[in-house]
């Protein structure tokens, strides 16, 4: 980025040095004020009309300059969480490690306020503890060097509509690259996550990886094995549902990380013919990527998690248990069963902590392979299998199977979810009432009348 297009402030930063800040102009960003989220906007206006800082953060402002619509709009502020909830009644604080405030709006719209955090864990060089306890507030510069891609530690502010840089986030969305903030190979040892979300925007963005930031995912992929399962296991499903996860599975099995997560793939990779394994995963889940990428915006395609999480095992068990060559009925198909459900249980079911009825639909899904491949020459599915409880989503999986290695073609329409009664009139009500009667968990109540306020009835 040329000098003359931006403006550069000198900041202070931990009272030792001083942080160059790149404030681009609206006239040399494409982020149009229109382009943002109402609720947003309200949300920023509100913070600012108090007397506080706001800013657009993250992946909103990521997705914004690169010309897509934001799935969120994070806002970050000076202000601390109690301020926070004084000023938006409409609101609730969330989080344990780091006290999160999110604000409601009708239809069940949620923007997520944060307080700046300290720059504390990027400062500490020697440390190597993962995920240590980080609950201090910060300033600007701060909470963008502490964030885990440049692309990602870029703030928005509303005021003079310019975007605030301090990592070199900009030119990296503008030369397609992937950068870890600070030293990779200490920061993917303090969070290993960061390893999955460096692969994520690479393949969802068809960006490189700068070579420093490759070479601290092959040396440290290892690290995530020691991350809580339950993290884990949330990561590997946005992925899975982004529209992007045969790019995404490319770069798992190229930097090692696929074998990390999945284990139990490692001798199959390596025993195989040359690249079978890996032709067999990404066909299956470019089909998974053609369903998302066909389906309208307006709808509302969901896959279920079993099926996702079960696509990932079909060339394994394929290759295990000769699901597709070989019809198991009776006996057979019992004994077999209860092998393939212990055999998810070692191999990923505490590694995700997955749940049990999770694990027994995985375990539904790939016995019956083999029944649905033997009836697919038919024109119609038999009585008797329509019938069955599982015939829903066992065909869903294997229209996908078939698609992958068949030539078959698998409607989107199987996975459209009808919206709920309450989706179809406008409002989403979430949460869960405590059987205490005095300790009732209270939502907002929205409005549409003039004297409401953020959606809250007047008094």
């Amino acid at each position: 980025m040329t000098e003359d297009c931006t403006n550069r402030e000198s900041l202070h930063c931990n009272g030792s040095r001083n942080i160059q800040a790149t404030v681009i102009d609206e006239s040399n960003h494409p982020i149009r004020r229109h382009d943002i989220d109402r609720e947003a906007l309200k949300v920023l206006y509100r913070l600012r009309d108090a007397g506080f800082s706001g800013y657009l953060v993250g992946g909103g402002v990521r997705d914004l300059y690169l010309g897509k619509k934001p799935k969120d709009f994070d806002i970050s502020t000076n202000a601390r969480p109690g301020q926070l909830r004084k000023l938006f009644r409409n609101s609730r604080t969330i989080g344990r490690r780091f006290r999160l405030v999110q604000v409601f709006f009708k239809g069940g719209k949620i923007i997520e306020v944060s307080t700046l955090r300290s720059q504390s864990e990027f400062d500490i060089k020697k440390q190597t503890a993962i995920l240590p306890s980080n609950n201090t507030f910060g300033s600007l510069d701060e909470d963008a060097f502490r964030r885990d891609l440049t692309i990602n530690s870029l703030f928005y502010e509303v005021q003079n509509n310019s975007i605030i840089d301090y990592v070199g986030g900009v030119d990296d969305l503008d030369s397609g690259i992937v950068r870890i903030v600070g030293h990779p190979d200490t920061r993917c040892t303090r969070d290993p996550v960061r390893i999955l979300r460096a692969i994520r925007h690479c393949a969802r963005n068809g960006f490189s990886i700068e070579p420093e930031t490759w070479k601290a995912i092959k040396k440290n992929c290892h690290k995530l094995e020691v991350c809580p399962p339950s993290r884990i296991r949330d990561e590997i499903l946005k992925d899975l549902k982004s529209g992007n996860s045969c790019p995404w599975v490319e770069l798992l099995l190229k930097s090692e990380v696929f074998t990390t997560l999945f284990p139990f793939y490692k001798n199959l990779l390596q025993g195989e013919v040359e690249g079978r394994a890996e032709e067999k995963l990404l066909k299956l889940f470019s089909v998974v990527d053609r369903l998302y990428s066909d389906s309208s915006p307006a709808s509302q395609l969901v896959i279920p998690d079993d099926i996702l999480l079960g696509i990932i095992f079909i060339p394994w068990a394929s290759e295990r248990f000769q699901l597709t060559s070989k019809r198991f009925t009776g006996p057979q198909y019992h004994n077999l069963a209860k092998k393939i459900r212990t055999e998810i249980d070692q191999v990923l079911g505490e590694r995700l902590n997955l749940k049990r009825a999770t694990k027994q639909a995985i375990t539904t899904l790939l016995i019956n392979l083999s029944t649905f491949h033997t009836h697919s020459k038919k024109e119609t599915w038999p009585a008797w299998l329509q019938k069955k409880s599982y015939f829903k989503d066992c065909s869903r999986f294997y229209e996908i199977y078939s698609e992958a290695y068949e030539d078959g073609r698998v409607g989107d329409s199987l996975f459209i979810q009808e919206p709920s009664a309450q989706e179809q009139q406008g409002y989403i009500l979430k949460g869960k009432r405590s059987n205490n009667k005095n300790r009732r968990q209270i939502m907002p109540a929205f409005t549409s009348t003039d004297n409401g306020v953020f959606g809250l009835k007047g008094k």
